[in-house]
């Protein structure tokens, strides 16, 4: 690494004075954050296509942004841009859908048998089923939690709700679930 590139302090990138620091900072971003970003836009937006809009639009805004303001707190930048984003398409398509089922299929390795794999994607959309019998806020803070893993601090920047309220939305959540799933899949 040179001595004018960007430097991990912490979780943030910190910008040095080097023309290539803020294309290397923005590269290191899009590398790090762009599938995460993905993942949580189809959260929302229940479309990979426009989940994939909404993240693009997402780094074009880091382009423009002044690094320095958020190099401290990239990451919550990041989902907090791509919610309000996701949010702002929402408004303009109103409309609401279950999730996709290929945003939770997973690739099965090559060791699994066909009967392995169908059961492993048979409890995914048991799961996506029972996800999306929680609220929309519930559903957004357990996966900005457990998919994305931010904080309780990271997930109120995203999302502006108290800390209270995201511990309690958590809570409820998975109480729900919990309720809800048949015994085989809490095994």
């Amino acid at each position: 690494m040179s001595e004018n590139s960007p430097k991990l302090s912490g979780e943030s990138l910190v910008v040095e004075s080097h023309p290539r620091s803020r294309e290397q900072l923005i590269e290191q971003a899009i590398s790090d954050y762009q599938s995460p970003l993905i993942g949580y836009a189809v959260t929302l937006l229940n479309n990979i296509d426009m989940a994939r809009d909404v993240v693009q639009d997402t780094f074009l805004r880091l382009c423009r942004q002044d690094l320095t303001q958020v190099q401290d707190h990239l990451k919550p930048w990041l989902f907090t841009v791509c919610r309000n984003r996701a949010l702002d398409v929402l408004r303009k398509e109103q409309r609401v859908e279950e999730l996709e089922p290929h945003h939770w299929q997973r690739v099965a390795g090559p060791g699994l048998q066909p009967d392995e794999r169908m059961d492993i994607q048979e409890r995914l959309a048991q799961m996506r089923s029972f996800l999306n019998r929680l609220t929309p806020n519930q559903r957004e803070v357990i996966v900005l939690k457990f998919q994305q893993g931010l904080s309780y601090q990271e997930i109120h920047q995203v999302t502006n709700l108290s800390t209270s309220n995201i511990g309690f939305l958590i809570h409820s959540g998975l109480t729900r679930l919990r309720e809800s799933l048949p015994d085989d899949i809490l095994s």
